[in-house]
């Protein structure tokens, strides 16, 4: 293998939070999906040519919903909920994303023909949850394969439409609980050589105390099926095994498997993984462990990575396929356009609990080891009761901004999650300048999980303001740690700053 071919992928391949990975292969460019649930749009789409570069070339939909909670209003919102467990296939030269809503209870399937430009159409919206499905092309008859513990099957109209009038639809396994405190779920469904294979994450209660994946296969898609556990292996993290996740192929044979583990607070983060048959079973792993490095044959190809630094500096009210809003945005509120070079947000909403209900959160991801968020604010057009800033978020927040008080007042705050989503302030100090600059760092080296607030006058001389914010991944927010823009009202609406910037790096700095 010439050096011009070759790529060393270092796991996890993207530390990030990246959760419910999907992966197929269409000719010699892979695709993968992801869960997004209360971030918007949702249900990003991410593309690589060497497995170990992924970009975000487009998300399956731009809101899922419009309601209160979706748009996070009256107090009512989705954290954890929205779309789970997405399922990428290719047939006939279309892309099928399916999925289930659990705030909604809704089961879903969108299509596009050109999944680079990611026109995406919702052919299917049926009211029921198909847990974690996975999408079977049997020949010209499709399946959903779903549940958790007890696996069933149904089948679909020909053209994903709906479930079929008279179709199949039964169980088909019941995964032992014996020993178990996850019964099978996140399911992944193939046929390969007339063999059927499926793929789960169990958690057990005995032995390693770990989740870790299985296979069931059988020749028949209603069974019966024999299991066999195909990857067990936390890679020396905290007992977190690496599971939950897809295999496909290579142009030229070779096969591949991206599963994902739980790192602490900064998410789900995903691996790539070598695989091969042995005795007709998908076998993942260097004997049955996850290598740190991994050479694939293809040449390395570089892209714009998965957390971005920003100028805002845009002709057209359009942001970088990196940001989403926390829920559903108003569009009329923000713009690059009315000051070009700056991303100006205004208030509409009295925002009455804080910064976990403020509409209009513009978020990124966080990445590990470590990372660096900064942000330049002007403050002039700000109204009394107005709260603008950088957000550490997840349920367990921690927030720096500038709050104005009745009187005109501005005062720096550092605020965290006082236990029942709203705003404790940590430390306040006064402030008279125009313009402020704050930095966050998120340090998740070993477990740490530490993240730091700052303000300063000028981008240079930092003061450190508040407490030391204890990260904690909690599955009321289920997601990593994500930085946030944020600007809300709290007396009057009308107000707006505009963000000059927003700067980013690896490490702490």
């Amino acid at each position: 293998m010439s050096d011009r071919k070759k790529t060393i992928i270092h796991n996890p391949v993207i530390y990030a939070d990246v959760p419910d990975v999907d992966t197929i292969r269409i000719k010699d460019t892979y695709y993968m999906v992801s869960t997004s649930m209360h971030t918007m749009p949702g249900c990003p789409i991410m593309r690589s040519k060497d497995l170990a570069h992924w970009e975000i070339i487009n998300y399956v939909f731009d809101s899922l919903e419009d309601n209160e909670a979706h748009n996070l209003q009256d107090n009512k919102g989705i954290y954890g909920q929205g779309s789970w467990a997405a399922s990428l296939r290719e047939k006939d030269g279309f892309c099928y994303v399916i999925f289930s809503s659990n705030d909604m209870k809704y089961f879903y399937i969108y299509r596009t023909e050109d999944i680079d430009r990611g026109h995406w159409e919702c052919i299917c919206k049926i009211d029921e949850i198909l847990h974690d499905p996975a999408l079977l092309f049997d020949g010209d008859t499709p399946y959903v394969i779903f549940g958790n513990g007890d696996i069933e099957v149904v089948e679909f109209e020909k053209d994903l439409s709906g479930i079929k009038e008279g179709g199949l639809r039964q169980q088909i396994i019941s995964t032992p609980s014996e020993g178990i405190m996850l019964r099978a779920e996140g399911g992944h469904a193939y046929k390969i050589n007339g063999m059927y294979y499926l793929l789960f994450i169990e958690w057990t209660s005995t032995g390693n105390r770990r989740r870790r994946e299985v296979c069931y296969r059988s020749k028949k898609l209603l069974g019966p099926y024999e299991c066999k556990v195909i990857f067990d292996d936390d890679m020396g993290y905290w007992n977190n095994g690496i599971a939950q996740g897809c295999i496909f192929d290579t142009e030229a044979g070779d096969w591949y498997a991206m599963l994902f583990q739980d790192r602490g607070s900064v998410g789900r983060v995903p691996f790539v993984l070598p695989m091969e048959w042995k005795e007709g079973w998908p076998m993942i792993g260097v004997d049955n462990k996850s290598p740190f490095t991994l050479e694939v044959p293809f040449e390395e190809k570089s892209i714009s990575p998965i957390v971005i630094e920003d100028e805002f500096d845009y002709p057209e009210n359009k942001l970088k396929l990196n940001w989403q809003w926390n829920h559903n945005p108003d569009n009329s509120l923000w713009s690059f356009t009315e000051r070009p070079g700056y991303l100006r947000m205004k208030t509409g909403y009295i925002t009455e609990r804080g910064v976990l209900y403020a509409r209009n959160t513009l978020t990124q991801r966080t990445e590990g080891p470590a990372c660096t968020g900064t942000l330049r604010i002007e403050l002039t057009n700000m109204k009394p009761g107005d709260c603008v800033g950088l957000l550490a978020l997840q349920s367990t927040f921690g927030m720096v901004g500038i709050r104005k008080d009745a009187e005109g007042t501005n005062r720096v705050v550092m605020c965290t999650n006082r236990g029942d989503y709203l705003e404790k302030e940590e430390e306040s100090v006064e402030y008279s300048k125009d313009s402020i600059y704050f930095k966050i760092t998120c340090n998740f080296e070993d477990n740490t999980d530490i993240a730091s607030f700052y303000f300063s006058e000028d981008g240079l001389c930092w003061n450190k303001i508040g407490c030391e914010l204890h990260m904690k991944y909690l599955l009321d927010h289920f997601m990593g740690y994500r930085f946030g823009l944020f600007n809300y009202a709290c007396k009057v609406t009308g107000g707006y700053v505009d963000f000059d910037y927003f700067h980013y790096r690896q490490g702490i700095v």
